[in-house]
């Protein structure tokens, strides 16, 4: 029997020594990435056994073929105009995992480039930052990321800076069977603002993996909008984990929108450190067919007088597949705590399947808590409603579709990414597109 974790163990050996992999030879980042790849060596890829993947099997990840990703011909920039969320807004452009100067569009006043490149100019910064808050002993995903990663975005936000545009992270896969390890480092100085999109699509309808880390650290009264939008082709792959660390009186707002994969998992860790934090996260999903779409959180309230909500909501057809889990943990010293969960599912098709599980563990017991979960078809008599009104049935199913999708949405504040998102969420749901106008967009 052959060892599924032989292609990734030859293909790091090619990889740690090449000339441009640890940043012009830096022996710390080379000893990190053998000490990363030995504990995925170890762990192998997760099975149905362990408690965090109860529901969600990724053995065709583990059995398929991938080779390390070449960045190959650029992509014209007419090819990428779809995936754009406005001309003016500052991006950068990854192909294949790499950066993509010629496509890019950097902003300005703060520092934005890829992170190789961060490797060469301030490594000092970089090693201060990298794999501080996403750990891989108990991780093989992250452990393989952390192993292979060749390049990905490096943000650094000034102390008190507001940015007025949105800064666009967009990855595009084109090579077919390839694997790509995006890795972005962001810092957030105190009291800045930023709104960051990561944006994954791909070029084709090949199969290919993306196994992304995202790190980011909120300094004290920071605010950060981070949007990510997961559209690739429903051959592909997607495997990624966000990992924040946020400090005193900051403020998180975050949106998930996962609509393209065969198999995509998404793990959103968020510890509020310091008094006065807080934090949203919103999430929206979208299966059709065979598609299975995995949805972790986690919000660590480890300081008092810290506050998140957070609200996830699936669209399902098809055969379709969704879990949720979403866990809240109160540490003992984290008094005054007030924290709301709610998942809400739509099932459009018998034949879909929900796991959804809100999970509370409290240890302290000066808090307010709550938890929910739902799964349901559309309201029969909200369907009566529009039937009276002279529509078709289909028609008005479509409508209240788009309607319970469209409230996650409507919590983006950029308008050029909102009208974007509803163009491709109206795309997906069954018998053809909505009308935008019909529900008020």
């Amino acid at each position: 029997m052959s060892d599924p974790l032989a292609p990734y163990r030859a293909a790091f050996e090619r990889f740690v020594d090449a000339p441009a992999t640890n940043g012009g030879g830096q022996p710390w980042l080379g000893e990190l990435r053998r000490q990363a790849m030995a504990r995925f060596l170890e762990l192998g890829f997760p099975t149905p056994r362990l408690e965090e993947w109860r529901f969600t099997d990724i053995s065709p990840i583990a059995k398929a073929t991938f080779s390390l990703a070449a960045r190959g011909e650029l992509p014209a920039v007419e090819a990428l105009r779809p995936h754009l969320i406005g001309e003016a807004v500052p991006r950068l452009v990854f192909v294949n995992g790499r950066f993509a100067a010629e496509l890019s569009v950097l902003p300005s006043g703060i520092v934005a480039q890829s992170l190789a490149d961060a490797l060469h100019e301030r490594p000092a910064d970089v090693r201060k930052h990298l794999a501080a808050y996403a750990p891989f002993a108990e991780r093989a995903l992250t452990a393989l990321n952390t192993a292979l990663w060749s390049d990905g975005a490096y943000l650094v936000v000034p102390r008190a800076a507001v940015l007025d545009t949105p800064i666009h992270l967009l990855y595009v896969t084109t090579a077919a069977d390839a694997m790509v390890h995006p890795r972005n480092l962001v810092v957030v100085g105190a009291t800045a603002q930023l709104t960051l999109v990561e944006s994954y699509v791909s070029l084709g309808v090949e199969a290919h993996l993306t196994n992304a880390i995202t790190e980011m650290v909120i300094e004290d009264g920071a605010t950060v909008e981070h949007v990510k939008l997961q559209a690739e082709s429903e051959k592909a792959f997607h495997t990624a984990t966000v990992e924040v660390a946020q400090g005193r009186s900051s403020n998180l707002t975050t949106h998930s929108f996962a609509l393209g994969g065969a198999i995509v998992r998404n793990d959103w860790n968020t510890a509020l450190a310091a008094e006065g934090a807080e934090c949203t996260l919103n999430g929206l999903y979208v299966p059709r067919g065979r598609q299975l779409i995995d949805n972790h959180t986690s919000i660590d309230h480890v300081s008092p007088h810290c506050s998140s909500r957070e609200l996830y909501k699936g669209v399902l057809n098809g055969r379709a597949r969704a879990v949720f889990h979403g866990k809240i943990t109160v540490r003992p010293d984290a008094q005054k705590t007030d924290a709301r969960q709610t998942n809400k599912n739509l099932v459009l098709s018998d034949d879909t399947s929900v796991n959804s599980k809100p999970q509370l563990e409290i240890f302290a017991n000066d808090v307010k808590c709550a938890h929910g979960a739902t799964v349901g078809q559309i309201d029969k008599q909200s369907l009566f409603y529009l039937r009276s009104r002279g529509i078709d049935e289909a028609s008005a199913n479509r409508i209240l579709t788009y309607a319970f999708a469209a409230e996650m949405i409507d919590k983006v504040a950029h308008p050029g990414l909102k009208l974007h998102l509803s163009g491709l969420v109206a795309e997906r749901l069954p018998a053809g597109s909505v009308s935008l106008e019909a529900v008020g967009v």
